[in-house]
C-alpha cells in the first residue's frame, strides 16, 4: 500500500491557493464578493432613483435577496453611505435582523464545530 504524503505549501502562491481551496477560504471569498456587489447595487439603485429619466430600478426583493445570501453588511453600509432605503421599514428593520440572524447562525456553527462535535 502506498503512503500518502501531506501537501504543504512551498511558496506564497501555494499558501493562497491552499486558503482559497479550503471551505473557510471559499466562504470568506464569497462573503467579500457578495458584500461588495450588494454595496454597489445599493449605490446604483440610489443613482437610478435620483434621476427620473431612468425608469428601470432594482426591485426591492432583489436588494433584500442580496442581503439574505450574505450581503447584509454591504446592504447596511449601502443604506448608511448612500442614505438609500432608510425610510422603508422593511429595510430599516429587515436588514439589521438579517445580519443578526446570520451572526447568530455563524456563532451557533462555531459553537457546534469547536465544542459540541
Amino acid at each position: 500500500m502506498e503512503e500518502k504524503t501531506l501537501y504543504l505549501p512551498e511558496a506564497q502562491t501555494d499558501t493562497v491557493w491552499a486558503f482559497i481551496g479550503s471551505p473557510w477560504g471559499l466562504l470568506a471569498g464569497w462573503l467579500i464578493l457578495i458584500n461588495i456587489v450588494t454595496f454597489v447595487v445599493f449605490g446604483l439603485d440610489k443613482l437610478l432613483a435620483k434621476h427620473p429619466r431612468f425608469r428601470q430600478r432594482v426591485p426591492e426583493k432583489n436588494l433584500l435577496l442580496l442581503a439574505v445570501v450574505g450581503g447584509s453588511v454591504g446592504a447596511l453600509l449601502g443604506m448608511l453611505v448612500f442614505r438609500h432605503k432608510t425610510l422603508h421599514r422593511v429595510f430599516r428593520v429587515g436588514v439589521p435582523v438579517i445580519l443578526a440572524v446570520q451572526l447568530l447562525l455563524a456563532a451557533a456553527i462555531a459553537l457546534y464545530w469547536n465544542f459540541l462535535r
